[in-house]
């Protein structure tokens, strides 16, 4: 803990076989950290070319393995988030030559299974988005089609849904189609945020520039790093200890209200988590 205070990463990954694992989470938890939102790796990553949605269990299941893990290490308490990432429809059409519809269906049948662990109570909240890089119509139409559907999975469970998405500053559209499912905007999270955000909650990338924006604009945001935990690409894409490091740096530049915002407040309000009455304090 910073000062008896939650710090929370809202959005990091963790592998369970491959790289460092529970050793990023001590690192983490070193350095004041106390609560972890674990978001399952892409479902290739884990060895997995999924051909119908119950093939992603595998996935979802060594991610709740790992964050069963990671919670016994910490002060406070870890969460999965799962769901099916973004990129995984390139992945289809290109390489495995589905047809956008194609990619579509299977996509959405492994958000539909990842909502059964949100509804079970074994995860926190779900995963969707749409790609970040120029794409053609039909697989944009099919990525929408996939982030609306966990967006009616989000309203039936009354759970957050997390979006890897293009960077914007105005996604209101996306909220709204949230709305329109009948789950509230403002749990719909926008992974890798910077400090101004219209629309779904900003999950700030942990840099001094993105965070100070933040804190200075006044409104719900919450903290991240996007850790990937990759063999290949050691600390990217912000190493486990960031987000402790720059809540001390905010604490020191005075937005002790920013700090709770993003690490008291805004869990709360979006996940429905008290990240106070989690922590283990002597």
């Amino acid at each position: 803990m910073i000062d008896d205070r939650p710090v929370v990463d809202d959005h990091l990954h963790l592998d369970p076989d491959a790289h460092r694992g529970i050793d990023a989470v001590r690192d983490f938890a070193r350095v004041g950290g106390t609560h972890l939102l674990v978001v399952n790796k892409p479902s290739w990553h884990l060895g997995v070319d999924a051909e119908t949605g119950a093939d992603f269990r595998t996935v979802f299941e060594r991610t709740i393995e790992i964050v069963d893990e990671a919670a016994s290490e910490l002060e406070g308490d870890a969460w999965p988030v799962l769901g099916v990432h973004p990129g995984l429809i390139t992945r289809l059409v290109d390489d495995r030559g589905f047809d956008p519809e194609e990619a579509r269906d299977l996509m959405q049948a492994g958000i539909d299974v990842a909502a059964e662990y949100v509804d079970s109570g074994a995860a926190l909240a779900l995963k969707s988005g749409r790609p970040h890089y120029e794409v053609d119509d039909d697989v944009w139409a099919a990525s929408n089609a996939v982030m609306r559907r966990a967006f009616e999975h989000g309203a039936e469970l009354d759970c957050a849904v997390q979006l890897h998405a293009e960077a914007s500053e105005d996604m209101t559209e996306v909220a709204d189609w949230a709305a329109d499912a009948g789950m509230p905007s403002h749990r719909v999270v926008k992974h890798y945020a910077g400090g101004r955000l219209e629309g779904p909650t900003p999950s700030v990338m942990a840099d001094k520039d993105r965070l100070r924006t933040a804190a200075e604009r006044g409104e719900p945001f919450l903290m991240e790093t996007d850790y990937i935990d990759d063999p290949d690409r050691p600390g990217a894409v912000l190493g486990p200890k960031t987000v402790p490091r720059r809540v001390r740096w905010l604490l020191e530049n005075g937005f002790e209200v920013a700090v709770r915002m993003a690490h008291v407040e805004t869990p709360k309000r979006v996940y429905g988590i008290d990240t106070e009455a989690t922590l283990e304090r002597d």
